[in-house]
C-alpha cells in the first residue's frame, strides 16, 4: 500500500512522520443507481483518527450528494461517479479544517465539543486549542455524532503499534523501488562501460598490428648506426666515450647553479621587507576577531563551498576549542539571522545537526547551543523554540530523557525568567504525558 503525507504542505518532506494510505477509490452500478466506493476509507481516517462518518459525511456535503459509511462492513459510498483526484481534495480541505493543529500544522489533534455546543481541536504537542467554523456544514453531523472518548492505555498501545506496522510497510515499499531504479541504471551504466572497452581493445590490436616488431639489443662495446637517405651518423658507446660526456653535462650544469646564486645576492633587501609587510597585513587584522567569530566564519566557509554533512562533522573534531564552543559556533552558523520560521530551517538541516551529535554527551551540548542562539535572537525565533525541539525529537536527533534534564535545569537556573523555558513548558508536558501514558 502507498504512503503519503498528511497534508499537502508536507508532502515534499521525505523525513516526515505523520502519513496517511493514498486513496483508492472505485465506480459502481449504472445509470441513476451510480455509486463511487471509497475502498480504503477505514485505513485513512485510523490514520488520520477521525471516524470514518466524518469523512464520508464530509464528502457528501461537499458534493452535494447523498453518502453513507456501514460501520459493520465498512464500506464508504458516496452517490454520482467521482474521480480520484477530486476526492483527494476535497480530503485534503478535510484535514486542514478538522485534524491539522491551527497553531503548529501537527495533525496530532483531538475534537472537543463544549458545554456551550463549540467544537474545538486541542494539539496533543503545543496544547493550542484550535477553533472550528461553526457555519460548515459538516459541524451539525459532528455534534450529533460525537467522537469516542479516550480508550484505554492498552488500546492506545496497540493503535500506535499498528500505525508504526503501517509506517515501516511503506517505508520497505519505498525502498524496494529505489533499488529497482538504481538496478536499471546500474545495468544501463554496465552497459555503456563494456561496450566502450570492446571498442578500445580493438582499436589497440589494430595498433599493435600496425607496429614494428622491436630491434635486437645491443652490446655495450658496439657502434649505434643511424641510417638517413645516403648520410650514416654514427654514436661511439665506448666507456672512455660515455665518461667523456657526463663530464661536459656536468660543467654546464654547475656553471648554471653559480649564475642563479649570483642573481639571488644581487636582490634589494627592500624587495625582502615589502615582503614580510605584505605577510604580515592579515595577521594583525585577524588579532581583533574573537575565538567564537572564527569558529563560526571557518564553519560558514565550509557551508559556501557545499559541504556535506558528514565532511562537516569531521572538520568539527579538527577545530581548536571546547566541545561546547565548537557545537555553538556550528548552531550559529547554521541558523544565524532567522527569525519567523526557525522550527522549518531547523527540519531543513537537520542532517547537520544529526551529524554532529553522534558522539556520547553531543545532546546536552546541542540543548545549551540551542539556548545560547536563543538568548542572541530575536522573539521570532524564541516563539518558535518548542516546534524546533519537536522537529528534532521526531526525527531521532534529540531524546527525551535529555530534552527534560535541559528544561528543569534551565527553569530552576540564572535564565529561569527568560521566555524560552515558557514557550517549552507545553512541549515538555506532552514528552512528560506521553511517558506516563506508555508506563500504564
Amino acid at each position: 500500500m502507498a504512503f503519503q503525507n498528511i497534508g499537502a504542505a508536507n508532502s515534499d518532506d521525505a523525513f516526515y512522520r505523520y502519513k496517511m494510505p493514498k486513496m483508492i477509490t472505485k465506480i459502481e452500478g449504472r445509470g441513476n443507481g451510480i455509486k463511487t466506493n471509497i475502498v480504503n476509507m477505514v485505513d485513512i481516517a485510523k490514520a488520520l483518527a477521525r471516524p470514518a462518518s466524518y469523512t464520508t459525511k464530509y464528502f457528501g456535503c461537499e458534493l452535494g450528494a447523498q453518502s453513507k459509511f456501514d460501520d459493520k462492513t465498512g464500506i464508504s459510498l458516496v452517490n454520482g461517479a467521482h474521480d480520484t483526484a477530486k476526492l483527494a481534495g476535497l480530503l485534503e480541505n478535510f484535514i486542514k479544517k478538522y485534524v491539522q493543529c491551527y497553531g503548529c500544522g501537527n495533525p496530532e489533534t483531538e475534537i472537543i465539543i463544549t458545554k456551550t455546543q463549540m467544537i474545538t481541536m486541542k494539539c496533543a504537542a503545543c496544547g493550542y486549542l484550535s477553533d472550528v467554523d461553526m457555519r460548515d456544514k459538516l459541524t451539525t453531523f459532528i455534534l450529533k455524532n460525537p467522537p469516542e472518548q479516550k480508550k484505554g492505555s492498552k488500546d492506545k498501545k496497540a493503535m500506535r503499534r499498528a500505525e508504526k506496522e503501517r509506517l515501516k510497510e511503506g517505508e520497505a515499499a519505498d525502498e524496494e523501488q529505489k533499488k529497482l531504479k538504481k538496478e536499471v541504471k546500474k545495468k544501463s551504466s554496465k552497459d555503456a562501460v563494456t561496450s566502450k572497452s570492446i571498442s578500445k581493445k580493438k582499436t589497440v590490436s589494430s595498433d599493435e598490428e600496425r607496429t614494428s616488431p622491436n630491434g635486437s639489443q645491443v652490446d655495450e662495446n658496439d657502434e649505434v648506426v643511424y641510417e638517413e637517405d645516403d648520410i650514416q651518423w654514427q654514436t661511439d658507446t665506448s666507456l672512455e666515450a660515455a665518461r667523456q660526456r657526463i663530464q661536459e653535462q656536468l660543467n654546464a650544469v654547475t656553471a648554471e647553479m653559480v649564475m642563479l646564486s649570483t642573481n639571488e645576492e644581487e636582490k634589494p633587501k627592500e624587495d625582502k621587507k615589502s615582503e614580510s609587510h605584505k605577510s604580515n597585513g592579515p595577521v594583525e587584522e585577524t588579532k581583533n576577531v574573537s575565538s567564537h567569530d572564527k569558529l563560526v566564519m571557518e564553519f560558514r566557509g565550509k557551508l559556501e563551498k557545499g559541504s556535506k554533512p558528514s565532511e562537516l562533522a569531521t572538520f568539527a573534531k579538527s577545530l581548536a576549542g571546547s566541545p561546547q564552543e565548537v557545537m555553538d559556533a556550528l548552531f550559529e552558523a547554521l541558523f544565524d539571522g532567522t527569525g519567523k520560521g526557525f522550527a522549518k530551517q531547523v527540519a531543513k538541516k537537520k542532517n547537520y545537526i544529526t551529524a554532529a551529535v553522534q558522539e556520547e554527551g553531543a545532546q546536552m551540548l546541542l540543548l545549551q547551543a540551542i539556548e545560547t542562539f536563543c538568548g542572541k535572537c530575536s522573539g521570532d525565533a524564541v516563539k518558535e523554540i518548542a516546534l524546533a525541539a519537536k522537529a528534532l525529537y521526531d526525527g531521532d536527533v534529540l531524546e527525551e530523557e535529555f530534552i527534560v534534564q535541559w528544561y528543569q535545569k534551565g527553569i530552576t537556573g540564572a535564565t529561569k525568567n527568560s521566555p524560552m523555558w515558557k514557550n517549552m513548558k507545553p512541549f515538555i508536558e506532552w514528552l512528560q504525558n506521553a511517558e506516563s501514558e506508555e508506563e500504564e
